[in-house]
């Protein structure tokens, strides 16, 4: 039989909260060594793939005693509470609105991670505010939390392994997702951008343009409408994605394929305007474009990578001061090129298929969060055990 027993936090590992060097300061800053603040980490995602700074060797002389080392726990204390953490996969620093749990020789590294994944909801709960407004949990209330853990570090390590298995499921996936992203972008440039396109050396070009190919303004070809007022008007409950000015992807709960477009954002805080192609039932914020074309023989693909390879541009035409914005009448002014009737379908025999398997990889990994966030409690709560949860173990 598994005994389990109620320990504080500080009595798995050793704590330690970050610091951020005066911004000022430039040569703290640098290219040499990890340096985590809650905006690098995704929600969902176990590591951080990419950091908006580096520290120099400067700032790890100066905090070298904050040193995270790799399989630590990162969980953000200040502003996005019960939300966002990250396992880390190197030596890093965090910044103070971060507190790093570093295991003890007893405990898992992994069970950590898991564990602080269950009872991320219950770091919420003790938060004390601050001046300006935003949630935050000190170190002291932080460390002190309670939590019932298996006492032998086996059968955590079983735990760990086995939700593991799962997240190492999904992010095989996210790669696959990318890869197959990065395939049809490239094709699109090689046709569309460098005009290596089949049979292009055998092909007349008029002004720039193979014949037989179209020029006109969007207006002539796309339609251009805008979601809803706000996210409680999304359908059916909210069991459909709802896409927003400020989010690059969807939580999506259910797939029927009957409706399909491109999402582009109107306006952004930041100057980037997310865009996608999506296909499926939807609502949007009444600031996001949702871009269809009109004419079956036009690609959505075709007119979703046309936009991905002019954000630079889209960007630099936007108008505001705080925020940047795109009107209706500056997308419709642009130009598009449009292929041949037969370029267009060798395109999407090529790129549809590659969309339909990036549809099923994404449909794959909301299956396996599902999974995985089905046994994360039962597992960490003693209700199922480890053998039960082995043969529970799928994979869609």
């Amino acid at each position: 039989m598994i005994e389990f027993r109620t320990i504080k936090v500080k009595e798995i590992g050793k704590v330690i909260t970050g610091h951020t060097p005066p911004t000022q300061c430039r040569e703290y800053y640098g290219e040499e060594f990890v340096f985590i603040k809650p905006t690098d980490i995704n929600i969902g995602e176990r590591y951080v793939i990419q950091t908006e700074e580096k520290f120099s060797k400067l700032a790890f002389d100066k905090y070298k005693k904050s040193l995270i080392p790799p399989l630590s726990t990162c969980v953000v204390t200040i502003g996005s509470l019960g939300k966002k953490m990250c396992f880390t996969d190197t030596h890093c620093f965090t910044n103070q609105a971060i507190n790093s749990i570093i295991p003890f020789e007893d405990f898992d590294n992994l069970f950590v991670y898991y564990l602080f994944s269950y009872i991320n909801p219950a770091v919420e709960n003790l938060s004390n505010g601050t001046a300006s407004g935003r949630d935050n949990v000190s170190k002291a209330s932080f460390e002190n939390l309670n939590l019932i853990v298996p006492k032998c570090k086996k059968y955590q390590q079983k735990i760990g392994s086995i939700l593991c298995l799962y997240d190492d499921l999904l992010e095989t996936n996210k790669q696959r997702i990318k890869l197959l992203e990065q395939t049809a972008k490239e094709l699109y440039k090689e046709w569309f951008v460098r005009m290596r396109f089949p049979n292009y050396k055998n092909v007349k070009f008029e002004k720039g343009v193979p014949e037989k190919w179209t020029i006109g303004r969007l207006d002539d070809f796309l339609t251009f409408k805008t979601g809803k007022l706000n996210s409680n008007a999304a359908s059916e409950n909210g069991v459909y994605p709802f896409f927003t000015c400020s989010n690059n992807d969807f939580k999506v709960d259910t797939y029927s394929f009957d409706t399909e477009a491109v999402l582009l954002a109107g306006n952004n805080a930041n100057g980037e305007f997310p865009l996608k192609y999506f296909k499926g039932k939807f609502d949007a914020y009444q600031r996001t474009y949702i871009v269809k074309p009109k004419y079956d023989s036009l690609s959505h693909k075709y007119v979703y990578f046309y936009f991905f390879e002019r954000l630079e541009f889209l960007q630099a035409i936007s108008i505001g001061a705080t925020t940047q914005f795109l009107t209706t009448q500056m997308l419709k002014k642009m130009w598009i090129t449009l292929p041949s009737t037969d370029i267009m379908d060798k395109f999407s025999a090529i790129v549809d298929p590659v969309f339909e398997q990036i549809e099923t990889l994404k449909q794959q990994n909301t299956q396996l969060c599902q999974i995985r966030d089905r046994l994360l409690p039962r597992l960490i709560s003693g209700k199922l055990k480890v053998k039960a949860a082995m043969e529970e173990v799928t994979c869609p």
